[in-house]
């Protein structure tokens, strides 16, 4: 009976260790579920970069609890957004742009930067915030039909600044005129507010976190009409260079077999 009663023992506790093993792995495959969508994510005005964000964030819940809107979130299991880090989903519930932005000065980690949506008169600012950036989609939204709709532009804070209408002839119709909403990147606040008003099932123009929805430049090209910008090569040399095929016209190229030739020899035959 020792025997036996030994043996359901080592028997118990492996299937509890193997058991605790599963549930591990599952909850760490759902970790990394999760924060393999953090590029996608809104987050609170005035929040600093995403990766900056996830280090000082100290998942409190403080900036939620201020929204008075319900706007803000607590990311759960599921939401497929990193634990306990804030974020909201505009289709649903926008970010209303309150002006005293309440989400903000209660931040204790500095995961919300007061200072970036201060402006120079030492007052916050909401219009200074950045929490993303809005895109329209131009197949799906129908002002781009020919149906008009404001619905996005009359929803927008910043009315004819951060949205405006580009008027365009309808070549169909010969009669009516295209009302386009296009996004003015440097104003928008990414507040969400036109997704939430945008009237077809799934909406035609959504939010995206800027580093997602915006290119850069890259840092060799100089805008000419920025004086400031041009200080960067001030000291530049101008310099050509010249190679060895440029020097030859483009009739002695296209009569140069030598390059037919080495195709011919080439490893491919």
């Amino acid at each position: 009976m020792q025997k036996i009663s030994g043996r359901r023992k080592f028997i118990l506790s492996m299937a509890r260790a193997v058991g605790l093993a599963s549930m591990g792995g599952l909850v760490w495959y759902s970790v990394l579920e999760e924060s393999s969508h953090a590029s996608l994510i809104l987050r609170p005005p005035a929040a600093l970069a995403e990766e900056d964000f996830l280090k000082t964030c100290i998942k409190c819940g403080l900036c939620v609890s201020a929204c008075p809107f319900d706007t803000l979130k607590l990311a759960s299991l599921g939401d497929k957004k990193p634990i306990g880090t804030p974020f909201f989903d505009a289709r649903d519930i926008p970010c209303y742009m309150c002006e005293d932005i309440p989400c903000v000065p209660v931040c204790p980690s500095g995961a919300l930067d007061e200072k970036s949506v201060t402006n120079s008169e030492g007052n916050l600012d909401i219009d200074m915030s950045k929490m993303g950036v809005a895109i329209v989609d131009p197949y799906a939204c129908i002002a781009f039909w020919g149906i008009q709709c404001d619905a996005c532009y009359r929803a927008c804070p910043l009315l004819d600044k951060a949205i405006v209408l580009e008027y365009e002839k309808n070549p169909r119709t010969g009669k009516h005129a295209y009302l386009k909403p296009v996004v003015v990147p440097d104003v928008c606040t990414g507040c969400g507010l036109c997704e939430h008003a945008c009237i077809t099932e799934k909406a035609s123009i959504i939010v995206l976190p800027r580093e997602v929805a915006m290119g850069k430049a890259g840092d060799h090209y100089v805008k000419g009409w920025d004086e400031k910008d041009q200080l960067r090569v001030k000291d530049a040399k101008a310099q050509t260079y010249t190679t060895e095929i440029s020097k030859k016209s483009a009739l002695d190229g296209l009569n140069d077999n030598s390059l037919f030739e080495d195709d011919l020899l080439g490893d491919g035959f």
